[in-house]
């Protein structure tokens, strides 16, 4: 087992289309399981509703959990797309 703590960083927190790109990623790695904590709740990575739900926002802390078959590069992988902004840049800049 091994987890990652990350701040979200995306502007609208995590949101329908971060939570979808998220789970594509998870799909990468069928002999794992994934766990996610935070201060909002606790879900297994099973699907976008049980993500959506935890209503992540900007500065919530999440611990991703990985258990399985590359573990390590698993846990990287989910964790840095929670630490990753999503949004599109301003158009009035």
């Amino acid at each position: 087992m091994v987890q990652r703590t990350v701040t979200v960083i995306n502007e609208a927190g995590i949101h329908c289309r971060p939570s979808s790109e998220i789970l594509i990623a998870v799909q990468k790695f069928p002999d794992c399981t994934f766990k996610i904590k935070s201060s909002h709740g606790d879900t297994e990575l099973t699907s976008m509703l049980s993500l959506l739900g935890l209503g992540l926002g900007k500065g919530d802390e999440v611990t991703v959990i990985a258990e399985g078959e590359n573990e390590h590069e698993a846990c990287d992988t989910v964790a840095a797309l929670f630490a990753f902004n999503f949004d599109f840049p301003d158009a009035k800049k």
